[in-house]
This record gives structure tokens, C-alpha cells and sequence, in this order.
């Protein structure tokens, strides 16, 4: 299910944002679903990392790892 959202853009963005879609012949929502997809997933890792920052698990050596694991050199 798709959906629809409205944003409210200086219009200076919005001047680039219209001149890039005509240069190139996408439209302005494939480069603003662009941009969040982008976002998003740089913001999502930084979450994840802070949250392991505030609940650290056990932490091992290479040498521990790759012995746990199998894959030792």
C-alpha cells in the first residue's frame, strides 16, 4: 500500500529540485523518494549503534572471533 505525504519546501530546494527533474526526466517525487530512502538508511544505522553504545554486549578479540566462528587464519 502506498501513501502520500505532503512537505513543505523553501523555495530555493524546491527551484533545484524542479531543475534536476527537468534535466534529466524524472519527476520531483522520485528524487524526494530518493533522497529519504538515502537518509533513512544512514539515520537507522545510527540508531542501531547508539543503542548498542547504550547496551554493549560482549565484545570479543579478532582472535576470539575468528575462533568462535570457524574461521580462524
Amino acid at each position: 500500500m502506498k501513501s502520500m505525504i505532503a512537505i513543505r519546501l523553501p523555495a530555493e530546494i524546491d527551484d533545484r529540485l524542479t531543475a534536476l527533474a527537468k534535466r534529466t526526466g524524472r519527476t520531483k517525487t522520485y528524487y524526494a523518494r530518493e533522497a529519504i530512502l538515502r537518509l533513512m538508511d544512514d539515520m537507522e544505522d545510527t540508531y542501531i549503534a547508539l543503542e548498542r553504545l547504550k547496551k554493549p554486549g560482549k565484545r570479543l578479540t579478532m582472535e576470539e572471533a575468528e575462533k568462535q566462528f570457524g574461521v580462524e587464519s
